[in-house]
């Protein structure tokens, strides 16, 4: 954020409601003037402030979400290792079962 605040006297740039003369009023005009450049410049300069930090934040978002696509890849590919290993398990754990009964059968146990 920017080091100029904007703070209620800084964007209070009229401050006279009397009726002014000829000969005061160009004086009145400058001051106004002045003020209101100042507010401007205030304005101005938080505005830039919030631009860089919003583009800092899209950028942040960018690889942010890089990121997430690369662990939704890791996780997917995981996953379908996870699920290869489970149904190896399964086939495994069948495949010893079938092999022990025959060692069974074989030695005459007639479980």
């Amino acid at each position: 954020m920017s080091d100029i605040k904007l703070t209620k006297e800084k964007m209070h740039t009229f401050t006279g409601h009397e009726k002014l003369s000829a000969l005061k009023a160009p004086g009145k005009l400058t001051e106004f003037g002045e003020k209101q450049n100042e507010a401007n410049e205030a304005i101005a300069a938080n505005v830039n402030a919030l631009i860089k930090r919003l583009c800092a934040l899209e950028d942040q978002q960018e690889k942010n979400t890089a990121v997430m696509k690369k662990l939704a890849e890791e996780l997917g590919a995981f996953k379908k290792e996870l699920d290869r290993v489970r149904l190896t398990e399964k086939l495994n754990s069948g495949a010893i079962e079938r092999l022990d009964r025959a060692v069974r059968l074989a030695e005459g146990d007639d479980e």
